[in-house]
C-alpha cells in the first residue's frame, strides 16, 4: 500500500524530471491571515520568475497533520521546495521576495536594455 507522502513523492519525481521544473510544497494550518498570505505571495514569484516551470502543493496540516513528519515541518507556513534538489525550506509568509528568490536559489528576471 502507497502512503499519501510516498505519491506525493512520485508526483515530484515526476515533474521533476524536465529539468529546472520547480515542485514547491507549501505547508499551512487552515486558512489563517499569514497562511493566505504565504500561498498569494508564493504565486507571485513564481509566476514573475518561474512562469510554466513550477508546482505548487498546499498541504493543511490541520487536515493531514502525519504528512509534516517527511518533510520535518516545525513551524508553519513552510514553504518546501522539493525539486530541484537539494531540498529548501523557507519558514514564513514569504513577503520578502529577496530572501524567497534567494532561498529558493531563483535568479531574478534581468531586464535587457
Amino acid at each position: 500500500m502507497t502512503s499519501d507522502a510516498e505519491r506525493l513523492d512520485e508526483g515530484a519525481q515526476e515533474a521533476g524530471e524536465d529539468a529546472g521544473h520547480y515542485y514547491l510544497r507549501l505547508y499551512v494550518a487552515g486558512h489563517t491571515t499569514k497562511s493566505t498570505l504565504a500561498l498569494n505571495n508564493l504565486k507571485r514569484v513564481c509566476e514573475t520568475h518561474l512562469a510554466g516551470r513550477y508546482e505548487i502543493e498546499v498541504i493543511d496540516l490541520r487536515e493531514n497533520p502525519q504528512l509534516a513528519a517527511g518533510d520535518q515541518i516545525l513551524a508553519i507556513p513552510t514553504l518546501v521546495r522539493r525539486l530541484p534538489q537539494p531540498l529548501k525550506r523557507i519558514i514564513g509568509d514569504l513577503s520578502n521576495t529577496e530572501k524567497v528568490l534567494v532561498g529558493l536559489d531563483i535568479r531574478p528576471k534581468v531586464a535587457c536594455p
